[in-house]
């Protein structure tokens, strides 16, 4: 492993330097890792593993709202009867079990899985919230086997689409129950495998708390509601819906945040205007302050299972699909995001290279 120092907070981290691909296919030969849920994780785990050279099937139903699913499988090279079968036929072939269907699909589905795990299989998250909230899942893993956690920090997409331009999407691993003996060897292997830039270790409870809290602050829920604020506010005064949006949106998307990434949000600041520079330090303070405690506050009911509760009781509404879908119609009709559907048009198009 390798230590890092975080101004002090030492953190050790696996890299593909020290435990390569050709280690995880080592630790993974005998192996048959079975995907169970062809969605937006279970795609980008299952092909960039297969891409790896890992023995991996797919557990995938092929009818009602599961078809669109299966017939992508299939249009991705997955074949029936040979790696795509059924939920509960996957699920006895493989090993490595890779619980990846929705939190409320795992609660769904967990008498029929349970029944499929032998002695020393492993079953494998990319989230925490089934062992942790056990309570209201269900979800309970006999004593016989490893339970492993692989996270990728960010989406399906991101994980295949980093994977395929090499650079790899972090993730965070942890062991909950070590049975074998080999269960951080196999959470550590397929980490690497699906082609994680590094591993860093954590615990199911912890991955769970970090991940709800961000999804619903800074990585989905806050950015959301603070670019709707400033553009609706920018509009209210007279700017124009090009103008709203540029300020909001398009220059942090195609500016600033890459300055971040490249560099650090120092860097970002070093290079913006004196002006820019002045104000955004003095207003991250107050815009920090307002916020820390609604922070705590969604902290805490995430820790107290409230917003968990809350996750399953919505998402198993008969009429959640359609709720969703207007929602997010909404969203998408709302002036703002129509304003950067007409922005996104306008941006110069890339001039195509001759060989």
């Amino acid at each position: 492993m390798v230590e890092l120092d975080f101004g002090g907070v030492k953190e050790h981290v696996v890299t593909r330097q020290e435990f390569p691909v050709e280690k995880a296919r080592e630790i993974l030969k005998d192996e048959i890792v079975v995907s169970l849920g062809y969605g937006i994780q279970g795609r980008a785990q299952s092909l960039n593993m297969r891409d790896n050279g890992i023995n991996v099937i797919i557990g995938q139903e092929s009818t009602g709202v599961h078809k669109a699913y299966y017939d992508l499988a299939v249009q991705d090279g997955w074949v029936p009867g040979k790696n795509l079968f059924p939920m509960e036929e996957a699920a006895k072939r493989g090993t490595i079990k890779m619980y990846l269907l929705t939190d409320a699909g795992q609660r769904e589905m967990w008498p029929v899985i349970k029944k499929t795990l032998k002695e020393g299989d492993a079953l494998y998250f990319s989230h925490g919230f089934s062992i942790v909230y056990k309570d209201q899942t269900g979800v309970v893993p006999p004593k016989n086997i490893d339970v492993i956690l692989v996270a990728p920090k960010g989406s399906g997409t991101s994980v295949r689409r980093n994977f395929l331009d090499g650079s790899g999407i972090n993730s965070s691993y942890a062991v909950y129950q070590d049975y074998t003996g080999r269960a951080e060897d196999r959470a550590k292997a397929i980490g690497i495998a699906i082609g994680s830039g590094y591993l860093f270790p954590t615990t199911f409870e912890k991955e769970v708390y970090s991940d709800l809290t961000g999804e619903r602050g800074v990585l989905m829920g806050a950015l959301a509601g603070i670019m709707e604020a400033q553009y609706y506010t920018l509009r209210e005064h007279g700017h124009s819906p090009s103008e709203a949006f540029n300020e909001t949106v398009e220059e942090l998307t195609q500016s600033l945040i890459r300055l971040v990434d490249e560099n650090g949000m120092d860097w970002m600041y070093a290079n913006c205007s004196e002006t820019a520079r002045i104000g955004a330090l003095r207003w991250k303070e107050r815009f920090r302050d307002c916020t820390k405690p609604l922070f705590e506050s969604l902290y805490e009911l995430v820790a107290s299972g409230e917003e968990t509760r809350i996750v399953l009781e919505k998402s198993q509404a008969p009429d959640y699909r359609q709720k969703l879908a207007e929602e997010l119609a909404a969203m998408g009709n709302s002036e703002m995001w129509r304003a950067g559907a007409t922005v996104r048009s306008l941006r110069p198009k890339k001039p195509k290279t001759t060989e």
